[in-house]
């Protein structure tokens, strides 16, 4: 039997819509710019913007909630139609990056808050928010060929583990379910615009050497 899930509260959700968007737009800014259909776009919107919500939903047993929800699949739809109606060019440089960050650390506090409130221990709920965050965008960069995130020395799957990491902190040290929530979302998203400000990477491995 399914847990009873405890209450979102209003801020979660819409942080979760941010999220989506975001991502649905990544998504078909990746066939665009392989000059692909509309439906290729809208594929990849859809994809990517729940990917890494259905699977999470299906580790702890939830319904999957863009299923049921009326406009969550529309949502992603429109971005892409709105990506593919509008010049290349707005999407170019630095500043869909910034927007990326905040759905970014948006999505990975609201899969971390779903997670606990699915009765998940913190560990794992601290995790299924990095998931959240980045499964998306790994299944979009599997589908177009292009290299993983997780690839990548970038402070970004880094961003997301910060910002579900710290909600899940907050929420045990019995903070307000909206102050954790966008105190979360902030450090996350600093985090991720200090890489892309600065260029920060971790560190990679020099065993072999």
């Amino acid at each position: 039997m399914s847990p009873t899930p405890l209450p979102l509260g209003t801020v979660l959700p819409w942080l979760d819509l941010f999220g989506i968007a975001v991502f649905a737009a990544t998504g078909a800014l990746a066939a665009t710019g392989r000059s692909q259909t509309f439906v290729t776009a809208a594929f990849f919107a859809l994809v990517t913007g729940v990917g890494g919500g259905t699977i999470r939903d299906l580790l702890i047993d939830a319904p999957v909630w863009w299923v049921h929800h009326p406009f969550v699949a529309a949502l992603c739809l429109g971005v892409a139609g709105l990506i593919w109606v509008t010049p290349q060019r707005w999407w170019q440089g630095q500043g869909f990056d910034w927007l990326d960050a905040a759905g970014l650390a948006a999505y990975a506090v609201f899969g971390a808050a779903k997670a606990l409130s699915f009765g998940i221990p913190p560990v794992p709920a601290m995790l299924m928010g990095v998931l959240t965050a980045c499964a998306g965008g790994i299944i979009r960069d599997v589908l177009a060929g292009e290299p993983s995130i997780l690839m990548r020395p970038e402070l970004y799957v880094t961003a997301a583990a910060l910002a579900s990491g710290l909600h899940v902190g907050l929420t045990l040290l019995g903070l307000p379910l909206y102050a954790a929530s966008l105190i979360a979302a902030s450090a996350g998203f600093a985090l991720r615009a200090a890489a892309i400000r600065w260029k920060l990477a971790l560190p990679a491995y020099r065993g072999g050497r």
